[in-house]
């Protein structure tokens, strides 16, 4: 469902990585050979400093923002940065995350850098765009990353793991809150995690009550056209299930509870014959971004126009390119939208 595409390394960066060992190899013993005597007494010097902040801790030079301590990954424990300063996401939907933990990010996907959620700070970091296909090995190598994120089961995660660290997240196993804390151990910013999630609940609990009372006992639909019918999405698939129906807590029609939220999938597919099943009161739509099919051929149809929610005016265009997304960023975003949609489909 992901339209994202797992990546794949390719055989090459095996070679073009052992090449760069070599030749930082023999550059160390050629500088070895001429300042060896040097180097130790350097060395020496250098392995008994230590300097004590004003607050009581120890600085240990440059060696503590080297420091490695084990994560515990969806794929087993893998030793990372603690403080990583050169991410690389080639997922797509966790960037935002990182985003907003301010973790530095120096590649991700397109899909990830046209997020209109996103994009904007990516940008201004300087993120590179790392295609929606694999990056090749030089693409990746001249980056230095420090910290590969990808999901469960992407190909060549034996050499990515070469250049550096690589941790693995399944999709779909935590709930973004749940997911946010993990980022936030991943990039040793715990607090900042809690307080996102904090000054996030705070808004949904000043927003709940204004949309319960505007929406009332009517029910809600996510829907999206594509090249066999539509996709009814729940609470775990971007596309704003997150708020409407776990935040907010608004029904879906009975069939698409059923099949999209109470089974834990969090989407089903229909043929168009079935849609006035899973039409809610009211409609978040957009044309599926995962193939080049003609929305046209739903929205134009004479059972979408005469879904009580279209002759009411009460259906709102989702974004295709960037409400799929769920972090934290595109969440804040699709809050207002949503809420304001919501507030003026009142009675």
């Amino acid at each position: 469902m992901r339209s994202t595409k797992r990546s794949s390394i390719w055989m090459m960066m095996a070679l073009v990585f052992m090449l760069i060992l070599s030749a930082c190899g023999q550059s160390a013993s050629n500088k070895e050979a001429t300042d060896g005597a040097a180097k130790t007494n350097a060395s020496s010097d250098a392995g008994s400093k230590t300097s004590n902040n004003s607050d009581g801790t120890t600085d240990t030079g440059a060696g503590a923002e080297d420091e490695m301590v084990s994560f515990q990954s969806d794929a087993g424990e893998v030793k990372v940065p603690k403080n990583p300063k050169r991410i690389v996401d080639l997922t797509a939907f966790s960037t935002g995350y990182f985003v907003a933990l301010d973790a530095p990010v120096v590649g991700a996907t397109t899909g990830a850098m046209n997020n209109k959620y996103i994009k904007e700070q990516l940008a201004a970091q300087g993120t590179a765009d790392l295609g929606d296909q694999p990056p090749t090995p030089e693409q990746l190598l001249a980056l230095k990353p420090d910290l590969f994120i990808v999901y469960t089961g992407t190909e060549g995660i034996d050499k990515l793991s070469q250049i550096a660290p690589v941790v693995q997240i399944e999709y779909g196993k935590r709930n973004y809150k749940d997911l946010m804390l993990e980022m936030g151990k991943l990039t040793n910013r715990e607090e900042a995690a809690k307080a996102w999630i904090s000054k996030w609940e705070a808004q949904i609990n000043e927003l709940k009550p204004k949309v319960e009372a505007a929406v009332g006992n009517r029910t809600v639909s996510i829907l999206n056209p594509y090249d066999k019918g539509l996709y009814v999405f729940g609470h775990n698939y971007g596309r704003g299930g997150e708020i409407i129906y776990g935040e907010f807590g608004l029904r879906a029609p009975t069939k698409a509870q059923a099949e999209a939220i109470d089974s834990g999938t969090g989407w089903a597919s229909i043929s168009i014959e079935v849609l006035p099943d899973y039409a809610g009161d009211i409609i978040f739509t957009s044309p599926w971004s995962g193939d080049t099919s003609d929305s046209k051929k739903i929205y134009e149809n004479k059972l979408w126009k005469n879904l009580p929610a279209v002759k009411a005016n009460h259906v709102f265009q989702l974004d295709p390119s960037s409400d799929t997304y769920n972090d934290p960023v595109s969440l804040e975003g699709q809050l207002k939208f949503i809420t304001d949609s919501l507030l003026s489909a009142s009675k």
